[in-house]
């Protein structure tokens, strides 16, 4: 597909305010308002401890983000030329003066607070771009609501910042970005006395209270479909009730009840490992894992988390499917790419499953080491990368660059019941594009001896291939008639055997558990002999 045709796929799903925004920012420039700062407004509560994520500050000038260390001696080290952009993101976020032990490294602190006013000029380069700037200023009120002293420089420059980003929300790109960007006015606006930081403060506010009516879907999933953006927003709730509660200001009711949601679709989108499947834009070490989430939500006596221990939970508003039988647990994904017009953090993973064993990760999507516009971003993203079904070697939804999406995969959640057996029943048309104007209808049965996976492709196809890829702790034996010993720890797990298989392999693959990181692992590929493939999975223990 031609490029200008990419194009009008993916920008005739914008809204018009993401036009006229990305039109306005092009040709606005926004003055930079250097008129003294407000004095410091002081809490007049007490401020919870928020949660305090692992060091990335190893040296005075050495910091160590997305598993890549690099030192920032010299003023040019702020915009290294050959870093990966969220790497230097991250080095403007100052997100280590909230980190654990963060009080051993004070001095180091110091000395890069006050380097960075005086290396990084207002409206130079990333770290003045509007996310960046949001996530400073929250850390950077974070520490000083803590009980740190900011620098005379810093609290001059802070409300430069807020000044600046005042004029730069970003409504080009909304979601996760714009809440982003709110709760950095509503953090400055606390920070700070008077008539311009309460017009911050009212400002975020109402932004906030938009967009979360909008971005938290009936079912508590955030509506970018991300479990790992699920969590960052998470945490941006729990500290804007933490900071307002400390500032004397009240929270909105809806706020409680969204965090509610969200606390229990987090949970029942985690493994029994404690940590996040892996759907969309997904990684470990980014986010809060859930454990630490629901400890500062009790630190904010926010009361236990809503059950989710039912064997079938159905989250119906985002698409996915929860179901626990036996050793198993099984989370199945018919959900839409997310919001039409920010499907940014999307992977062409329509129909895909995740799968834990007696609490031991088996099937797993491959997750995301990178997010620079390379092959390898756009290999990550792909339907192969996923245990879904692929049809002529094409993706189900039209991911390209690094955040595009052109045409998606409509998915649909057909069924989800329990009786003998849970069964899950989606389908989705984003093979209709092709020529044999293809669709897939997929259902998963599971009960506690083992999981039945029947795959349906309708219309004329030359090739189609089911893939699941395994966990790297796991072994695949190829035995004859094409079936496949699971192994782990030198112990048997399980079976997989096929129905109208034309071939079956076990192929090499790479499992991305965090950014920078790649892990070998085994996938199993699984061709079409017809238009039907019915995968058996039986646990060893249960045989």
């Amino acid at each position: 597909m031609n490029e200008l045709a990419l194009y009008f796929h993916t920008v005739r799903h914008l809204r018009p305010v993401q036009i006229a925004s990305r039109i306005w920012q092009r040709v606005y420039r926004p003055r930079v308002d250097l008129r003294p700062a407000p004095r410091q407004r002081r809490p007049s509560a007490a401020y919870v401890p928020p949660i305090a994520a692992a060091p990335t500050l190893v040296a005075p000038d050495t910091f160590r983000f997305l598993n890549v260390e690099r030192r920032c001696a010299a003023a040019s080290d702020w915009h290294p030329a050959d870093a990966a952009k969220l790497w230097t993101y991250h080095l403007h976020y100052f997100g280590d003066l909230n980190a654990r032990d963060s009080q051993a490294r004070d001095g180091w602190h110091r000395m890069l607070l006050e380097r960075w006013v005086s290396e990084n000029p207002p409206g130079s380069a990333e770290g003045w771009e509007p996310y960046p700037v949001s996530l400073r200023l929250v850390n950077w009120v974070k520490w000083a609501t803590r009980g740190n002293a900011l620098p005379s420089s810093c609290h001059s420059s802070m409300v430069v910042q807020a000044r600046w980003l005042s004029g730069r929300l970003e409504y080009q790109i909304l979601g996760n970005h714009l809440l982003a960007n709110a709760k950095g006015l509503v953090h400055a606006g606390l920070y700070f006395e008077g008539s311009e930081a309460e017009r911050w403060y009212e400002r975020g506010i109402g932004i906030i209270d938009r967009q979360l009516r909008e971005q938290v879907l009936a079912d508590g999933g955030h509506f970018e479909l991300s479990t790992m953006y699920h969590a960052l927003v998470l945490e941006d709730l729990l500290d804007l009730i933490n900071l307002l509660r400390a500032y004397g200001r009240q929270p909105p009711g809806e706020w409680y009840a969204a965090v509610a949601r969200m606390r229990r679709w987090l949970l029942l989108m985690s493994h029994p490992d404690g940590d996040i499947a892996f759907f969309n834009d997904a990684a470990f070490g980014v986010a809060a894992t859930p454990a630490e989430l629901e400890a500062y939500a009790r630190r904010l006596e926010l009361g236990p988390p809503t059950d989710y221990s039912a064997p079938l939970a159905v989250l119906a508003a985002s698409g996915y499917v929860r179901v626990a039988a036996g050793p198993a647990y099984l989370i199945c994904d018919c959900a839409p790419v997310g919001p039409r017009y920010q499907p940014g953090h999307a992977h062409a993973d329509t129909l895909s499953f995740e799968l834990s064993l007696a609490g031991q990760r088996v099937f797993v999507n491959s997750g995301v080491s990178e997010y620079g516009n390379r092959p390898e971003r756009q290999r990550q993203r792909g339907t192969a990368a996923h245990n879904t079904v692929i049809v002529d070697g094409q993706n189900s939804s039209e991911i390209w660059g690094a955040f595009r999406v052109a045409r998606r995969a409509g998915a649909r959640l057909s069924h989800a019941g329990i009786a003998d057996a849970a069964i899950v029943e989606g389908c989705h048309d984003g093979y209709a594009r092709l020529p044999g104007r293809n669709r897939h209808v997929r259902r998963w049965i599971l009960d506690r001896h083992g999981l039945r996976i029947e795959d349906r492709i309708s219309g004329r196809f030359q090739h189609a291939e089911a893939r699941f890829h395994l966990h790297p702790a796991i072994d695949a034996q190829l035995r004859a008639e094409g079936k496949i010993s699971l192994r782990c720890g030198g112990q048997e797990l399980a079976s997989v055997a096929f129905e109208q298989a034309a071939a079956v392999q076990v192929v090499r693959g790479t499992w991305h558990p965090r950014f920078g990181v790649t892990t070998p692992n085994n996938c199993i590929s699984a061709a079409f002999a017809a238009s039907s493939l019915t995968s058996h999975i039986r646990w060893a223990q249960q045989r």
